[in-house]
């Protein structure tokens, strides 16, 4: 997000472990990244609801009134391809900060963060041990790029790994990534929350952030941003309905597990 010139629900409890802590952190990483890379083709086959509210905030906290607001339906469409449908989409009055496209591709690839067996070696993961996410067992990491290449876009801070499924269930960080230096683009830190959908898979249904943002014409803007992930129904292709000598293909409809 730039300065304009003229720019997490409830959060979950997260309790220490024990010290005691017998276990392979290579190993885990190595499980986990390629239970992420089954978990990232699942989602590609679910169609969702997914809205974003972006609030700019005085240093209290208070609403001053500029927003920016958008709901999408993720769909199929009739050839079966992923596509975006906009279903609210209100005039944006933000007053103080401009999006930019590297706020775009935080909101559609960071901030829902997955990393699989072929995002890892990118990456430093670092082991810092086990905490409770609710009640919830994890091995919690911190994940920082190795190398940043320009015009893509990173997670950094630090993740939580179901100890059982061995799935992120929770993200908190930023995205980075190389900015030109002529550019006072900066983002807000965030959480990311899953929950379990048809008892397998752990999705992303919430993220949040509430930071004040620190622009280096010696600006500063406080901003809330909720985004909800909702109505995960699995799309099952194509279903073939004949009628006499005619066949016709029709999409199936999705159902929900």
């Amino acid at each position: 997000m730039r300065f304009m010139l003229a720019f997490a629900g409830a959060a979950a409890v997260c309790l220490p472990l024990a010290a005691a802590d017998d276990v392979n952190p290579d190993e885990i990483v190595r499980k986990f990244a390629a239970k992420e890379a089954e978990f990232s083709q699942a989602r590609n086959n679910y169609t969702y609801r997914q809205s974003v509210k972006l609030q700019e905030l005085d240093p209290g906290g208070n609403p001053t009134g500029g927003q920016w607001e958008l709901v999408e339906d993720i769909l199929f469409s009739l050839e079966g391809k992923r596509i975006e449908k906009v279903v609210y989409a209100p005039v944006q009055n933000l007053q103080n900060i401009i999006l930019t496209p590297e706020d775009e591709q935080d909101l559609r690839n960071v901030q829902p963060f997955v990393l699989t067996t072929t995002e890892i070696p990118e990456y430093d993961v670092k082991y810092l041990g086990r905490e409770k996410v609710d009640e919830i067992g994890c091995y919690t990491f911190s994940v920082k790029p190795k190398k940043m290449v320009q015009g893509k876009r990173y997670f950094e801070g630090e993740i939580w790994v179901d100890d059982r499924d061995l799935q992120i269930v929770k993200t908190y960080g930023k995205g980075v990534g190389v900015i030109k230096h002529s550019s006072d683009n900066q983002f807000p830190k965030f959480e990311t929350y899953r929950e379990q959908v048809d008892g397998k898979y752990w999705f992303p249904t919430y993220t949040r952030a509430d930071d004040t943002l620190h622009f280096k014409n010696g600006e500063s803007q406080r901003i809330r941003m909720v985004v909800k992930y909702q109505d995960y129904k699995r799309y099952e292709g194509k279903s073939t309905i004949k009628f006499g000598d005619v066949v016709e293909d029709k999409p199936a409809t999705p159902v929900k597990k």
